[in-house]
């Protein structure tokens, strides 16, 4: 019964957060014991709320935990850093996201938040330099960076 009750729980929180209602998706976990609370699944789940609502601090504690749990899921050091960044600590983010696993290098939101965290702490040089294999990872990413405020000043 027990068992149910989790899986309806994180089925509602999912459905929720397709629907945009993080608030209503963070009350379902809430019900969760603490031992599925602190899986991968509710985890995700919970990272995903705090984000929508812009809960950055949250957003980190939770996305710091997914990395420990696994610590080879790229996805997990990308939200950790993002969120650390839209807290105001960019150059936590920056460290962070370099502390991550060599897979990342792979992946073109790692050289494009790079290029952001760069391009905030000053160094508009470096910020260029991430941004060409971003863009050759991900040519869609160049539209964005057109109005991105963190890449302002930056040449591309």
């Amino acid at each position: 019964m027990a068992e149910m009750n989790e899986k309806r729980c994180l089925s509602a929180a999912e459905g929720y957060l397709q629907l945009e209602m993080p608030a209503e998706a963070l009350l379902e976990i809430a019900q969760l014991p603490a031992s599925v609370r602190q899986g991968v699944h509710s985890s995700e789940l919970e990272l995903a709320a705090h984000m929508m609502q812009k809960h950055w601090s949250r957003g980190v504690d939770v996305a710091r935990l997914l990395c420990k749990i696994k610590p080879t899921k790229r996805a997990y050091f990308l939200h950790a850093a993002y969120c650390m960044h839209e807290t105001g600590d960019t150059l936590a983010a920056k460290s962070f996201l370099m502390s991550g696993p060599k897979s990342l290098v792979k992946d073109a939101l790692f050289h494009y938040n790079m290029a952001c965290y760069s391009a905030v702490l000053g160094d508009k040089d470096e910020a260029s330099r991430y941004l060409a294999p971003a863009f050759e990872l991900d040519p869609k990413l160049k539209i964005t960076a057109l109005n991105d405020d963190d890449l302002k000043g930056v040449r591309f």
